[in-house]
């Protein structure tokens, strides 16, 4: 078994404890899921580290031991050398403690104050907070989620058990897509709320790493970029630009709403080497009150990449008026509250926030509905002008259905730039691409490699293919009525042939007399069906 399945078998173990206590499905586990997990790469992780600067450690038969004989001072001085996405542990951190003491009283207690321990512990560096600052720890008590206080002890011990028969050691050699795929294996089961809230809405490995690919040619040469997503849910869109760009050379920043999203999204950054990251990553309401601003405090802050899957539709009813009364900031406009508020358009909100958030050098992406690219009236309308006129969009890809697991919406991935450097916009129709797969009782459509490379060697030549891509002018597209369907710019082929006027008079007529006879035999048909009826009426 390879250390991929290793890893899956562990995360499935860990669900089957939660199953076994009741938690299987609960709203809560995905918070002793993600947390637990987590803890237990940390500690690899530490492990890992601290055996690559002390020889002692490194020689050490069992090197927890070794590490517990040590003064106080000796391990100050590993701390101190110590890399920044490495947490700070103590020997009564280390599961093999934890290991060692299972038979002590009250050991759910034992490990929920070990864990609140650690979070305190290395607060400064992995702490994150939300949009009023209030600080959001690495850890919290785990136990706690299992109703019958009984079974709490018992249900530590079993944790812990999974997690000291693993190593996560021989991962850290592995690179993004790796953990991408555990990443996305290990939360799988806690993103099923469709795309009616915010970070429900999750983006699939492949599409993000599509974004990532077409903001971020495969040869660039980046340094010291700033890369933002506002409505970031689990983080897969900025982990795929980062990893694009390179995880050294960029500085990540988020926010969303969802506290779920939060934890998830913390581990993400932890998984891929992105701790530094960890301070700019907010929990609050972008649209109401975002928290990334200038130097001044006074507009918000402007970054050299913006990616955003944001919700479609959904009720903020309750906020609509506070968005309407910033007309700076949306310029096309707030959606106005219907009959049926769960179908407001919200995305159009991030829409405009995404554009507000880009340098004048910068590129995003967004997705959006499909039916957003071929918009006639109302904010969708007018953002669609907005982009065209002033030439900020250089791109569109209309996915195929299904892509997205939790939502059967079709989407469309616009692409800015707002450096206005293209003078042609390059549209493609992806929808015929992938393959259909079943996953439990769901049905999926999966993008295949060939179909991943096929898009974006299309998207950075500017190829044009039949029934596939074209590219158009801006002039072109506001006389195709602002549509960015790809479909739309696709020649239509009428085959022509000669033939002679005896020839079409004969066909014209073929074709009558095929009329005449379908309509005569309708006719009978009925005659039939009327007698039948009377037949049964006369009974």
């Amino acid at each position: 078994m390879d250390i991929q399945e290793k890893t899956r078998q562990l995360i499935d173990d860990l669900k089957a404890v939660c199953k076994n206590k009741g938690l299987g499905n609960d709203g809560n586990e995905y918070k002793i899921i993600v947390q637990i997990f987590l803890y237990k790469f940390l500690c690899d992780k530490f492990a890992h580290a601290v055996k690559q600067i002390n020889d002692r450690l490194k020689n050490a038969d069992k090197w927890e031991l070794e590490y517990e004989k040590m003064t106080d001072e000796e391990r100050q001085e590993i701390f101190d050398l110590l890399d920044a996405n490495i947490p700070k542990l103590k020997p009564e951190h280390l599961i093999t403690y934890l290991w060692n003491n299972q038979t002590a009283g009250d050991f759910d207690l034992i490990l929920d104050n070990t864990l609140l321990d650690i979070a305190e512990f290395n607060k400064d560096i992995f702490s994150t907070q939300t949009a009023d600052k209030t600080e959001i720890k690495l850890f919290e008590k785990l136990t706690v989620y299992v109703t019958d206080t009984n079974s709490r002890t018992e249900f530590a011990r079993a944790l812990i058990d999974k997690l000291v028969k693993f190593s996560f050691e021989e991962t850290f050699n592995k690179k993004y897509d790796f953990f991408a795929n555990i990443f996305e294996y290990l939360i799988k089961d806690y993103n099923t709320a469709g795309g009616g809230t915010y970070a429900e809405y999750y983006t699939p490995h492949s599409i993000a790493t599509i974004i990532s690919r077409l903001l971020v040619d495969d040869n660039a040469d980046l340094k010291n970029m700033e890369c933002y997503d506002p409505s970031a849910g689990t983080g897969t869109l900025l982990m795929a630009l980062a990893h694009q760009i390179g995880e050294d050379k960029c500085t990540i920043f988020s926010q969303d709403i969802s506290q779920k999203s939060q934890s998830m999204l913390k581990l993400n950054l932890i998984l891929n080497n992105l701790v530094s990251s960890l301070d700019n990553i907010i929990q609050g309401d972008t649209l109401v009150s975002p928290y990334h601003k200038n130097i001044k405090g006074d507009e918000l802050k402007q970054f050299d990449f913006v990616v955003s899957n944001p919700p479609f539709k959904m009720d903020f009813s309750e906020t609509r008026e506070i968005l309407a009364n910033m007309p700076t900031r949306f310029w096309a406009g707030v959606p106005n509250v219907s009959e049926n508020k769960e179908n407001m358009a919200i995305y159009t909100c991030f829409i405009q926030h995404v554009i507000n958030s880009l340098k004048d050098t910068g590129k995003g992406a967004i997705v959006v509905p499909i039916s957003f690219i071929t918009a006639r009236n109302s904010v969708a309308r007018k953002i669609l002008e907005h982009i065209v006129n002033n030439k900020i969009v250089y791109g569109c890809v209309s996915m195929p259905e299904n892509v997205f697991a939790n939502t059967q919406t079709k989407v469309s991935i616009l692409f800015f730039d707002k450096s206005k450097k293209t003078e042609k916009v390059v549209l493609i129709d992806a929808t015929k691409l992938g393959i259909d797969i079943k996953d439990g009782k769901k049905k999926k459509h999966k993008l295949l490699y060939e179909d991943i490379e096929n898009i974006v060697d299309t998207f950075h030549k500017k190829k044009i293919i039949k029934e596939f891509s074209v590219a158009v002018t801006y002039d072109e597209i506001k006389e195709n009525n602002y549509s960015l369907s790809a479909g739309q710019y696709f020649d239509v082929n009428i085959e022509h042939i000669d033939i002679t006027e005896e020839e079409f008079n004969n066909k014209i007529q073929n074709h009558i007399n095929n009329l005449n006879n379908f309509f005569a035999e309708n006719k009978k048909f009925e005659e039939q069906i009327f007698k039948q009826l009377d037949t049964i009426k006369y009974q």
